[in-house]
């Protein structure tokens, strides 16, 4: 049974945090047996920084507040307590993958239903965090049916 989910993109400040508020909010406005924990991590991660500007502002739009985020680098516990690993891209997948070999058979992408990478919006402007957001919401909604 999956009750520890854990996402992961690069940096921790931008894709991972908004997809834990949003996969957060809609498993807990679900009825379940055992309530979800989850969590975000970065590969790279850019440690105790807030969520980006751009992702704060985009949360708090749909009534989720981020603003407490601070960036957690990946490590073997955080793997460990996994039960559940989403990650942003197929190239982060083999990356962890390749440190934590266990991993495998836990580790999918938040667009894997529909087999697509959520791309980066780092350094760019509100519209690239926009359409982010938009993959992170579509992925977060497949993954929603398949952890009923």
């Amino acid at each position: 049974m999956i009750s520890n989910i854990l996402i992961v993109c690069i940096g921790n400040i931008c894709r991972s945090p908004m997809a834990e508020a949003l996969l957060r909010h809609t498993l807990s406005s679900q009825p379940a047996s055992k309530p979800f924990q989850i969590r975000s991590a970065g590969i790279g991660a850019l440690l105790g920084n807030p969520a980006d500007n751009h992702a704060q502002k985009l949360m708090a739009h749909r009534g989720l507040d981020i603003s407490n985020h601070r960036a957690t680098q990946l490590n073997r516990d955080l793997v460990q307590w996994a039960d559940l690993i989403l990650v942003m891209e197929t190239d982060h997948q083999h990356y962890i993958e390749s440190l934590f070999p266990t991993v495998r058979g836990k580790i999918y992408r938040l667009g894997e239903w529909d087999d697509f990478d959520i791309e980066d919006p780092y350094q760019l402007g509100i519209d690239a965090f926009r359409k982010t957001l938009s993959d992170i919401e579509r992925g977060v909604a497949a993954w929603r049916s398949k952890l009923k």
